[in-house]
């Protein structure tokens, strides 16, 4: 191979070696949940959330663990997974959508940037289009933190509550989520 075909195939690879260095992911995302009404507040909240971002495409991807959701009292958690979620059902939310208005050369530089997040939220074995403002906060020392909060509608997720305790639980739950994501190898 000559010294000219040997230059090309070498800058040909360079755009493969820089893509893969702008993907970020987690193991240990944080996701929390709030419904408050006036007979009763439900927190709970998962410390096992998955997560990858790409920085260069904005493809971003959750994948939530239902069970993994800690709750203050046993039972809530009980009748959250076997009554409301299923979770032996529909084990896992996931989302997967893109992240805009971070690029990958802002990294770089610390700072905070308000970015929105759109794509398709499955929960229950439901899949719905959702959207949502956040920020990406660069701490100049390799350490990049995504949050967002929204609303999530049970309603929307053909998630179940029967009568006997509609009033207690929100129509609309809070929901918070903060990743601390690392560059991938």
């Amino acid at each position: 191979m000559n010294l000219q075909k040997i230059v090309l195939v070498s800058l040909a690879l360079v755009p493969l070696t820089l893509v893969a260095q702008e993907r970020y992911m987690t193991r240990t995302g944080h996701i929390e949940f709030h419904s408050a009404t006036p007979l009763e507040n439900i927190h709970a909240e998962n410390d096992k959330v998955t997560s990858v971002w790409d920085a260069t495409t904005g493809a971003i991807e959750f994948a939530v663990l239902i069970k993994a959701f800690t709750f203050e009292k046993a039972l809530m958690q009980e009748h959250f997974n076997e009554n409301y979620m299923e979770s032996n059902t529909f084990p896992k939310a996931l989302f997967k959508g893109a992240l805009k208005g971070v690029l990958g050369a802002q990294l770089a530089t610390a700072g905070t940037y308000p970015v929105t997040v759109d794509g398709l939220l499955t929960i229950h074995g439901v899949e719905k289009p959702a959207k949502a403002e956040g920020t990406i906060t660069v701490d100049g020392k390799g350490g990049i933190r995504a949050e967002s909060k929204f609303q999530v509608k049970p309603a929307d997720h053909d998630i179940k509550i029967p009568g006997a305790v509609r009033k207690n639980i929100a129509e609309s739950i809070a929901v918070t989520v903060r990743m601390d994501y690392s560059k991938m190898p």
